[in-house]
């Protein structure tokens, strides 16, 4: 019996598991933000086909990365206003390093640098941390939950006829209802 054993093993041992998972969750990030130069173009960017077993087990990995980039966003907001513009290494940036307002900026951005690395160290790729923190926490940051969905493909995958998914983000492709279409008008001839 299984008693308090979640999650499915995927005939995997564990750091194979762990390690499938984080390069699925780093490529349905970095999906989103391709440059369009790159050698491995998505046709649709943010989404990933997968089985459905494993697109069930990232879901929430990648749900609970996001709420994290989404916390950031108020530490950030909250530094922003102690920081200063100089360039680096510059006279005014030394100066701007040693007075009180580096030591509050210090205070309000180390919240935001603390969710960042908890995310690199399930994530370890950096450029889906910058995707993740710069791009994809203020997409969802008014939307509460839910920032992925699965979706069924209607051919089963070729060797083991797996049922295979699409892992994607919301808001992009999404479908809108259609309007029912009004009756017509008939008019009648007034005599």
């Amino acid at each position: 019996m299984r008693h308090r054993n979640t999650g499915r093993k995927l005939g995997r041992n564990a750091s194979h598991r762990k390690a499938m998972f984080r390069n699925m969750a780093v490529s349905l990030i970095i999906s989103t933000n391709v440059p369009e130069d790159a050698e491995n173009v998505p046709k649709v960017p943010g989404r990933i086909v997968t089985t459905e077993a494993k697109a069930k087990e990232i879901r929430p990995a990648v749900e609970k990365l996001i709420t994290l980039a989404k916390k950031a966003i108020k530490h950030k907001e909250a530094a922003r206003q102690f920081e200063t513009t100089a360039e680096k290494n510059s006279k005014t940036w030394e100066d701007w390093r040693k007075s009180p307002e580096w030591q509050k900026w210090n205070a309000a951005i180390s919240p935001a640098i603390a969710l960042r690395r908890r995310a690199f160290a399930d994530l370890r790729d950096k450029n889906a941390l910058r995707i993740l923190f710069d791009e994809l926490a203020y997409r969802f940051r008014s939307r509460e939950g839910g920032y992925t969905r699965i979706v069924r493909l209607a051919t089963p995958r070729l060797g083991d006829n797996g049922t295979r998914v699409i892992l994607e983000f919301v808001g992009e492709n999404d479908r809108t209802k259609k309007k029912k279409r009004a009756a017509p008008v008939v008019e009648t001839a007034a005599e």
